[in-house]
């Protein structure tokens, strides 16, 4: 019907709701089956699923798309131990800061989500499309620390994919950090 999606918006705001969010997200699961290549194990359906990236037809969650090529990651890695008493809350305000657009003008620069529970620790990270964007990058990890609730004296680090790819030995060179 005619103006209906506008009539629910202005409805919505005049209750003191939020507009709907401004990008649609589908999440992503990797099966780590080692005899199929890595592609193969990439599944999209269901919120069942941990990452979480735009689309559905948007970006794919890997470096070669185009979209987050140029880009890199805001990383949070957590000790075995804090897998009990960190892991769920830390992932959870990372998807509320995705879903609610938190970053302001530079919500669109993020391209989404990932969670790597390993042996010796885990990971969450926040994947941007631009390493370059000085400005956008640096506001996006600020805002992601603060939503986390970590101490000024932590800090976390920005790891362009660039370098990721090209590293020598265990070690990313982190180019920005908060």
């Amino acid at each position: 019907r005619g103006g209906g999606s506008s009539n629910l918006l202005a409805s919505q705001e005049g209750a003191g709701l939020a507009p709907p969010p401004q990008h649609r997200w589908a999440l992503w699961f990797f099966k780590n089956d080692k005899s199929k290549m890595w592609q193969a194990n990439l599944l999209s359906h269901g919120w069942a699923m941990w990452p979480l990236w735009r689309g559905p037809d948007g970006i794919e969650p890997m470096w070669e798309d185009n979209q987050n090529k140029r880009g890199g990651r805001w990383l949070i890695t957590l000790a075995k131990q804090q897998r009990h008493t960190e892991l769920d809350r830390f992932w959870l305000e990372t998807l509320l800061c995705l879903i609610g657009e938190m970053f302001d003008d530079y919500s669109d620069e993020v391209c989404g989500a990932v969670i790597n529970i390993r042996a010796k620790g885990d990971k969450i990270a926040i994947w941007t499309r631009e390493a370059e964007n000085r400005e956008g990058v640096t506001h996006i990890g600020r805002v992601y620390k603060e939503h986390l609730g970590l101490s000024q004296k932590v800090a976390i680090g920005y790891q362009a994919h660039a370098d990721t790819a090209t590293k020598s030995g265990s070690l990313t060179k982190t180019k920005f950090v908060v």
